[in-house]
């Protein structure tokens, strides 16, 4: 019982502190990108996204170390899956979002080509370290290629000029970040024994533990950004910061166990949680291409209503109940 205790003790504390230190991690970079003046754009796509990707990164990182990859799979999957249908999903509810029309011709299309590849990897049941290395590397073209179609758009979202957050001593700003980055790493190590200690204790698997209590749990600066910018009314950055997230998930997560210790995953990681995974992102695409279609035909602006955020947690729920019931 005792190490019961201290495992959830550890993941309560790994939990909070992936949260403080993800936020002061973005706190950090975004005042250090801001006063050497990269553009906002950039920002958004990178820096607030990486920045709420850390606790994913560094969780599987340790998982896979730790002989605990199929926690990371179950990390990148699961996460991408909170994304979705938890936190776009209560964004849209607390805040609909306005919907562009390069989002469904660019982040949408870059997230279902990441989609597919990670599918394609996944379906043998098994992760090589040439197919982690593969995903690792699709991160630098697809992201360039973002880039290069954002320039060609016709408005970009400006940051907020009274945010007080993008206006920190540039000295200020990389403690935040060194620190950011130091309780990320400390946290995700307490976080990974936790989860393992839980599951070995309540007899569940580490793949299961890592689609449920890590992944939500990484998934909370994800939650934190999106909402705040949603309310604020950076919504390029709200949605972008799902879509950047989701993409590294796939990409930079995934990647992880696959090149530190290759593993063989079982029928269930393909068959419940990627297809899963898929079907949801494939929703979201088709429901955020129904708003568009629909502004357009009736000249209105297009958003990301309520009701589609009450159908993304709806489904959310669901996967939840198929999870447990087969657990």
């Amino acid at each position: 019982m005792e190490t019961l205790g201290l495992a959830i003790l550890a993941v309560l504390f790994g939990l909070i502190g992936l949260v403080w230190g993800a936020d002061r991690f973005v706190t950090g970079s975004a005042a250090v990108a801001h006063n050497f003046g990269i553009s906002p754009m950039v920002i958004g796509l990178t820096i607030v996204s990486i920045g709420t990707s850390a606790p994913e990164i560094i969780v599987s990182i340790n998982a896979s170390l730790n002989n605990a990859g199929t926690m990371g799979i179950g990390n990148a999957i699961g996460s991408n899956l909170a994304n979705i249908g938890l936190v776009l999903g209560l964004t849209a509810l607390i805040c609909p979002i306005p919907l562009r029309h390069d989002l469904l011709k660019i982040e949408a299309l870059a997230l279902l080509v990441a989609t597919l590849l990670a599918g394609m990897f996944l379906y043998d049941g098994n992760l090589t370290r040439t197919e982690g290395v593969i995903l690792c590397a699709a991160i630098f073209p697809l992201f360039a290629l973002i880039f290069y179609c954002k320039k060609n758009t016709s408005r970009i979202e400006n940051l907020d000029s009274n945010n007080s957050a993008y206006f920190i001593p540039t000295k200020k700003a990389l403690i935040f970040f060194l620190i950011g980055i130091g309780v990320l790493l400390v946290c995700s190590d307490l976080l990974v024994w936790g989860a393992k200690e839980l599951a070995q204790f309540f007899g569940i698997s580490q793949l299961v533990v890592g689609l449920t209590v890590v992944a939500i749990g990484t998934s909370l600066p994800e939650l934190a950004a999106s909402v705040i910018s949603a309310i604020r009314g950076h919504h390029d950055i709200a949605i972008g910061t799902i879509f950047g997230s989701n993409l590294l998930n796939l990409l930079a997560v995934m990647a992880a166990p696959g090149i530190i210790a290759p593993l063989v995953l079982g029928k269930e990681v393909f068959l419940r949680d990627y297809l899963s995974m898929s079907i949801l992102t494939l929703i979201l695409t088709a429901m955020i291409a129904s708003s568009l279609w629909l502004g357009k035909k009736y000249r209105r602006q297009a958003t990301m209503s309520k009701k589609i955020g009450f159908t993304l947690l709806s489904l959310y729920v669901l996967y939840y109940a198929v999870l447990v019931s087969g657990s």
